[in-house]
């Protein structure tokens, strides 16, 4: 239960405890399924990539994000799901979009890198107490780190993945370093066998950690394993497709499902995979009914995974689907209230799915959203 909890907090967010099956069927189905989106409270201010993190007591925190001036802001909202709500809290010393963040084990927000408003990376780090709504400096990471990954680790320690520091086209970082909450510092650790940014991490049932995809000048597929134990990143089964900005969520049979994204000459992905690490391989999967790249996905209570939004190559999208591990396909589900892509999301406590911000023709959005399959 607490690895399914901690690889949904970076992407964020509560587990279930039913167990299901997976399919092997590559055949996708457009049949409607349940589930509605309905709007709810607006944020303080519109939000690009930012964060969005559950709490323990059930609100979430949204932080930083691209602003209305397309900059960085500093600024966090807390979402209440019981008003429907969001409020301002404190903000960060650092505006950033393209963070990273986790919940740690007692509670508080880590937040690590991104890009600031100079339009490049930075290398701070900033932690969020919900007993006083504010924030705290941290230890600086080893460099500056935009669209890294950050993994809550079995032992409350925090593994921060690639990313890259200054220019997009040239410099993704093979690097990995793990931020220690008891010293308030990070330590190196070992490094991947392939530099990368934009790829997934996913925290697998047996404490390993999944690394999946990403970009360090062309699309990657080339998946790895990093072993807390020995502190070292070895190469696994290939997924068979480049994945830039794709999705990952462990599914309650221990499998990975990877997702959408942008493949060779970056055209966008309908394709999905999952992963066996009893095997170390990936196998297809159904195919979503909609191509799509830098969506959301949330592992929902009964298991199945809801895909949500994103980028079809020429517009921001509305559209929704849920993956069904028993039978491995995809079908369609209500659709969003607003098109949109590099949101964020979280799962509620009762089970609904809160997607916030993102952007819409180029521009940050402050609204919120709420899936309910109720």
């Amino acid at each position: 239960m607490k690895k399914l909890i901690s690889l949904i907090l970076i992407s964020c967010l509560g587990a279930t405890i039913v167990s299901c099956g997976g399919g092997s069927d590559s055949s996708s189905s457009t049949s409607a399924a349940t589930g509605t989106f309905s709007a709810t409270g607006m944020m303080t201010s519109p939000r690009s990539m930012p964060t969005a993190n559950l709490l323990l007591d059930g609100r979430v925190l949204v932080a930083g994000g691209v602003g209305a001036s397309a900059i960085a802001v500093a600024s966090a909202d807390l979402y209440d799901p019981v008003s429907r709500t969001f409020h301002a809290t404190g903000s960060m010393s650092n505006p950033r979009y393209g963070a990273a963040s986790v919940r740690l084990l007692d509670g508080r927000i880590f937040v690590a890198g991104g890009e600031g408003v100079d339009a490049t990376g930075i290398d701070s780090v900033e932690i969020y107490n919900p007993t006083t709504g504010t924030w705290a400096i941290a230890s600086n990471m080893s460099t500056p780190r935009l669209n890294p990954t950050a993994t809550l680790l079995d032992n409350g320690k925090v593994l921060v993945v690639g990313g890259y520091t200054y220019d997009s086209a040239c410099c993704a970082l093979a690097s990995a370093e793990i931020y220690d909450p008891v010293s308030g510092t990070f330590s190196p650790t070992g490094s991947l066998s392939t530099a990368r940014r934009n790829q997934t991490a996913t925290l697998l049932n047996n404490g390993k950690v999944l690394i999946a995809g990403g970009y360090d000048g062309t699309n990657l597929d080339a998946p790895e394993i990093y072993d807390p134990l020995t502190g070292k990143f070895s190469v696994t089964g290939a997924m068979g497709t480049p994945r830039r900005y794709p999705t990952a969520n462990l599914l309650l049979n221990g499998k990975v499902l990877i997702a959408g994204g942008y493949g060779e000459n970056d055209t966008v992905l309908a394709s999905a995979s999952l992963y066996n690490p009893e095997t170390g391989t990936f196998s297809n999967t159904g195919s979503m009914n909609t191509a799509t790249g830098r969506q959301t996905s949330t592992l929902l209570i009964d298991g199945k995974v809801l895909i949500a939004g994103g980028y079809d190559g020429v517009n921001a999208l509305s559209s929704a689907e849920l993956y069904d591990p028993v039978t491995g396909k995809f079908s369609v589900t209500g659709s969003m209230t607003v098109p949109r892509w590099r949101q964020a999301e979280a799962r509620l406590l009762n089970g609904d799915v809160l997607i916030a911000g993102g952007a819409n023709s180029g521009a940050a959005i402050s609204s919120a959203e709420t899936y309910s399959r109720k």
